[in-house]
């Protein structure tokens, strides 16, 4: 065992805190790492004020973590020593179904074990997070960051990232696709960034004239501000994909009726049920789909992780300092972030 610092959730109602916990001796497969960057995400909060009753106290969230390999198990070969990481939403699965055998280790049929909140499927103690200053993960859970990515602003794409790129990859976005990216949050503005890099034509569809030149700025090909219905009416089967990155209740019907026919309408973001109730006309119509994706396989985030390093994509990222978490949860919460927060451990 080994004593990690942190910053936990202790209850619903309080804050987060100092809190210093016991990280495992590795297992022969393990790696242990020092956390360098872990970006914030929405789930944290959730986790942390227990929004979906599932939370355990005392809980540590983070699941976008980058930090530096400090030492490996004796089965270990892919990792050494001084290598710098990354460890995102997952850090393990069964590994012997048939999501875990195809590489999509996120549908594992018996469930993966998060990064936190889950009961470590060997010892049962639950997993602890990234606002920490270590971490032990099994290797086939660990990834490689390339040379030459930025490493705070990589964080983020360990979730945000490959919860946008998994999907487009699936559904074979590519040069010659009209993709319409609905909200422009730390979801949707990585969305716009990798579909344009595969090579599609992108829109961001947005509530608010203000995000129009934000969104212009991230690369958008085009800005429709779906409040009004002029604009709504000029982009009427229009395009091939629609990937919805809002996290709460909204109207998908005005944006299926912008879908061609054999359209796909991809939801990443919300978990909630769908209301108002999707029209069947704009569906049967149209032999229109309505799709749902979760983060993505480790080759595959290990891929997107890549393609960033290539063509230069970085998520936007604000550094926090730990002490300033609190504040950076209620920042969040009001949408006062462009668009992750990347905590810089060092602070702790």
């Amino acid at each position: 065992m080994s004593q990690a610092k942190a910053y936990a959730a202790f209850s619903a109602e309080k804050p987060l805190a100092p809190f210093t916990f016991d990280r495992r001796e590795p297992r022969p497969d393990d790696v242990a790492i020092d956390i360098m960057y872990c970006g914030v995400c929405h789930s944290d909060l959730h986790f942390a004020r227990n929004d979906w009753g599932m939370t355990q106290y005392p809980i540590v969230p983070g699941h976008e973590i980058v930090g530096r390999v400090t030492s490996v198990g004796d089965k270990v070969t892919r990792f050494k020593e001084g290598d710098i990481v990354g460890v995102g939403c997952m850090v393990d699965s069964c590994r012997t179904c048939s999501a875990c055998q195809e590489g999509v280790e996120q549908y594992c049929l018996n469930g993966f074990t998060m990064t936190y909140g889950s009961e470590d499927r060997q010892d049962a103690t639950m997993t602890q997070g990234g606002y920490s200053s270590k971490i032990v993960v099994s290797d086939h859970f660990v990834l490689k960051m390339p040379d030459g990515i930025d490493l705070a602003s990589a964080a983020p794409i360990l979730c945000a990232g490959i919860t946008t790129y998994s999907p487009l990859k699936h559904h074979g976005v590519g040069k010659g696709h009209k993709v319409g990216v609905i909200g422009m949050g730390g979801l949707g503005h990585m969305g716009v960034k990798l579909a344009k890099a595969l090579g599609a034509e992108v829109t961001v569809f947005t509530r608010s004239d203000a995000k129009v030149e934000e969104a212009k700025r991230n690369g958008a090909d085009h800005v429709v501000v779906s409040s009004d219905q002029a604009q709504m009416d000029a982009v009427a089967e229009t395009f091939d994909f629609m990937l919805d990155t809002v996290p709460v209740q909204h109207d998908l019907n005005p944006y299926l009726a912008s879908l061609k026919y054999d359209g796909t309408h991809i939801l990443v973001g919300l978990l909630e049920p769908i209301e108002p109730a999707i029209e069947g006309f704009n569906l049967i119509f149209k032999r229109r789909v309505v799709a749902g994706s979760l983060i993505g396989g480790i080759a595959e985030t290990e891929e997107v992780l890549q393609l960033c390093a290539d063509q230069g994509i970085t998520c936007d990222v604000e550094m926090l300092d730990i002490h300033n978490i609190n504040e950076g949860f209620e920042r969040m919460e009001k949408g006062d972030v462009r668009y992750r927060f990347v905590i810089d451990m060092a602070t702790l």
